[in-house]
C-alpha cells in the first residue's frame, strides 16, 4: 500500500495550522486550567517560565507549544496529565501537514536510511543552516513560521541521544557540502556538524562523488524507516510533495538502489576525510 500525502490537499486539512485544530483545543484548555488555578497569566508565566504574552499567544491558538512548556504547564497547573496527554498531537502540527507522518515514523524508528541531494538532512543540519533554508523558502513564511519549524526541526535531532538510538546511515550528494547556503560560516559550520555527528557510533556519513560515472538514484532523494514495530517504510519528498510507501515491492525496490548507492559512494572514512579537505578550503 501507497500512503499518500500531497501538500496542497493536505495543507487543508484543519489541523495544520496554528489557529485551529488541536492546537486552538490546547489552548482553551490551557486557559481553563490556568483560570481555574487562580492565576494570571503574568504569574503563570513566571512559573513555567515564559512570558505573558507568550502564554496568551499559546492560549489564543497563535501560538504552538514546545514540549518543555506543556510538561512544566502540567505540573504547575496540577492538570494530572491531562495537558500531557495532547503532547504528542501537539507536537505534529509543528510539522508541515505533507511531513507529519513521516517525523512520527523517524521519532520512534529502530533504523534510518537517508539519501540527500538537495540540502543537508535536516537530522544534520546546524540552526542557523536550518533557519537560513527556511528564510528562503518561496513563497516567503512569515517569521513566526519559520521559528516554529527551526524549533521542531532541531527538535528532531534528539533521536540522536536517544536511549535506543536507531542504527542511522546518510548518503550525501558532494553537491549539497559544497553550495554554501546561508553563506561560507554557516556552511563551515553545517560541515563541522556532520563529522562531529559522523563519528557516533550508530551513524555513518558517506559521500557521494560528483564525478562517479554510475548514480543508482537518479529519482530524487528517499528515506527507508525500519519502525519500532519491525516494519520497513520508504518516504519520499518533492516541491511538498510527499509519499510514505508500505507496498513491499516499492520498498524493496528503493532498498536495493540505496544498497547500490552506498557501493558506489566513498567508504565512511574516505567520506569524513573529503568533508575535512572542503573544510581546508573553505
Amino acid at each position: 500500500m501507497t500512503v499518500t500525502a500531497r501538500g496542497e490537499e493536505a495543507a487543508q486539512r484543519p489541523e495544520d495550522e496554528a489557529g485551529t485544530g488541536v492546537v486552538t483545543a490546547f489552548g482553551r484548555q490551557l486557559k481553563l486550567l490556568r483560570v481555574q488555578a487562580g492565576l494570571e497569566r503574568t504569574e503563570f508565566g513566571r512559573r513555567v517560565g515564559y512570558s505573558a504574552d507568550t502564554v496568551a499567544s499559546i492560549e489564543q491558538g497563535r501560538r504552538i507549544p514546545q514540549a518543555r512548556f506543556i510538561e512544566q504547564a502540567d505540573e504547575v497547573l496540577g492538570a494530572g496529565g491531562l495537558l500531557l496527554a495532547l503532547k504528542e498531537e501537539v507536537a505534529k502540527a509543528q510539522y508541515p501537514a505533507y511531513f507529519r507522518d513521516a517525523a512520527s515514523l523517524e521519532a520512534k524508528a529502530a533504523a534510518l536510511n537517508l539519501y540527500a541531494v538537495y540540502a543537508v538532512p535536516g537530522l544534520l543540519q546546524t540552526e542557523d543552516y536550518a533557519r537560513a533554508v527556511f528564510q528562503m523558502q518561496r513563497p516567503l513564511l512569515p517569521d513566526e513560521i519559520i521559528e516554529q519549524r527551526l524549533d521542531a526541526r532541531l527538535a528532531r535531532q534528539q533521536v540522536f541521544s536517544r536511549r535506543s538510538a536507531p542504527l542511522m546511515s546518510f548518503v550525501i550528494e558532494e553537491a549539497v557540502l559544497r553550495r554554501p547556503l546561508g553563506g561560507s560560516r554557516v556552511m563551515r559550520e553545517a560541515l563541522e556538524q556532520i563529522l562531529l555527528t559522523a563519528q557516533l557510533r550508530h551513524v555513518e556519513v558517506q559521500v557521494m562523488p560528483t564525478d562517479r560515472e554510475d548514480n543508482a538514484a537518479l529519482g530524487g532523494p528517499f528515506t527507508l524507516i525500519d519502525t519500532d514495530k519491525g516494519q520497513r517504510i520508504a518516504y519520499a519528498e518533492v516541491q511538498d510533495d510527499s509519499r510514505l510507501y508500505t507496498e513491499v515491492t516499492k520498498v524493496r525496490e528503493l532498498e536495493a538502489r540505496y544498497g547500490i548507492l552506498r557501493s558506489q559512494a566513498l567508504t565512511p572514512s574516505e567520506s569524513s576525510a573529503f568533508i575535512e579537505k572542503l573544510l581546508g578550503e573553505s
